[in-house]
């Protein structure tokens, strides 16, 4: 029940940070991401000091985590740490971000701004979401394990 309740905080909070920055909204990202606009000063950089926020916390929480584990702590509700297996590139990796970059540039959501955004504007969000699920099942149906 731990683990649930922590994923929940987790989760709103994480939704709350997306909603208060202006990640969810597909107008600010795409103003963001459209760097033609710097010389007739439409570009919008706030975004940049959400992700540097973000980054700035982030680096540090891992550091801290990675001490944790060599020091022999454990996780208060999980089995063990879960760091990712894959250390390299590889020719999925980058195809997979590349895509997923264009799909953001192209609709300015990604997935986690997605899931705020069937809150916020449930018609942009609900056709953005169920595309999003119709993919990761091509994924699945397409990958071999």
């Amino acid at each position: 029940m731990a683990r649930i309740l922590a994923a929940l905080l987790s989760g709103l909070v994480f939704g709350a940070g997306l909603a208060l920055s202006g990640m969810s909204n597909p107008a600010k990202v795409l103003g963001f991401l459209d760097l033609g606009a710097i010389p007739a000063g439409g570009w919008d950089p706030s975004l940049a000091f959400v992700m540097g926020g973000a980054l700035a916390v982030a680096l540090p929480g891992f550091a801290w985590l990675r001490r944790q584990q060599q020091s022999g702590a454990r996780p208060v509700v999980a089995d063990g740490f879960h760091w990712p297996a894959a250390q390299g590139l590889d020719i999925r990796l980058i195809l997979g971000s590349a895509i997923f970059g264009m799909g953001w540039g192209l609709a300015g959501i990604c997935p986690g701004p997605a899931l705020t955004l069937l809150v916020l504007a449930p018609q942009t969000g609900v056709i953005f979401v169920a595309a999003m699920i119709v993919g990761m099942a091509g994924y699945v149906l397409t990958t071999k394990r």
